[in-house]
Order: C-alpha cells, then structure tokens, then sequence
C-alpha cells in the first residue's frame, strides 16, 4: 500500500484557502471518501481525516490486490480504474456502504517496515515528507531512488493488505 497525506494548512491540499463546491467533501467528517477527477484524465480516491470542517484527508496511491498481477493498482488511476471508483462514490461513508470499505488487519508494522518520503506530481509544499508505502510491496506507483524492488524467490509469497 502506499499513501499521501494532505492538510488545509499546507499549499497543495485541495482545501488550502477555500471551500469550494467540488472540494467540501473533504471539509467532512473523518471516513468519507472524496473522489475527484485529476487533469480531467483520472480519478483520485481519498479518505477524509481528521475532523468536520477542516480539510485533511489521505490518498490512497496503490495497493496490492492478492492474486493479481502486481502492479494493477499501482498510481492512484490504476486503482480507481480497477476498482470501477468514480465521483459517485464522492461523500461516501466507508463505514457505512456495501461497495467500498478501508478497514485495520491489525498487522504488524514498525517504522523500518516504510519509507517515507515526499509525495508525487504536485508543485507547491514539495518538501514534505507526507508519502509512506511499504518497503516490501511490489505495488508501488514510485520507488525513492535507491530503493531497490525486491526479487522474490517464491512466487507464492505476498504482501498483503
């Protein structure tokens, strides 16, 4: 799995400055979905954080699906194409629908399991480093430069979340 964080108070969150109509789900209460459309190409899914009317939330940049090709849901288009996620799902409650849901498997992960760095294809708040995905996982959508992918000896094994 890999993550980005965003908050109001930093220049490349949605919310930085204002409420608009197309962004106010993500001023929302913490565990709706905000899904909006990126360059008109692609959609984005995020989970909102924090608290009501403030605008914080998390995108979801890719995960492992077990028996699948790696890489399917490998950059935030792949994994909403996969899933078939669009602005429908905008406001959803992930704690209260039937078609999507983010939940807690209670796995073990210590700090040397991530890495965390700056996030991806924005131009403003660069520096932060608000990106994490796991070391182990072979569905990242960009590796830090150095961090090697790793080879698998047994094709069976997974990374699961």
């Amino acid at each position: 799995m890999e993550t980005e964080a965003y908050s109001q108070e930093e220049e490349a969150c949605h919310g930085f400055n204002k409420r608009t109509k197309t962004n106010q789900t993500l001023f929302g209460e913490p565990g709706l979905f905000y899904v909006y459309k990126s360059y008109g190409i692609h959609y984005c899914l995020n989970l909102v954080t924090d608290k009501n009317n403030f605008a914080s939330g998390v995108l979801i940049r890719s995960v492992f699906i077990n028996r699948k090709q790696e890489r399917v849901a490998s950059g935030p288009g792949l994994l909403t194409k996969k899933f078939d996620i669009d602005t429908k799902l905008n406001s959803l409650k992930n704690y209260d629908n039937n078609y999507l849901k983010i939940f807690n498997r209670h796995i073990n992960i210590s700090n040397n399991d991530l890495i965390q760095t700056t996030r991806i294809g924005i131009s403003k708040a660069i520096d932060l480093k608000w990106r994490w995905y796991l070391k182990k996982s072979r569905s990242v959508s960009k590796r830090v430069k150095g961090d090697k992918i790793l080879k698998l000896k047994n094709r069976t094994t997974n990374c699961n979340l």
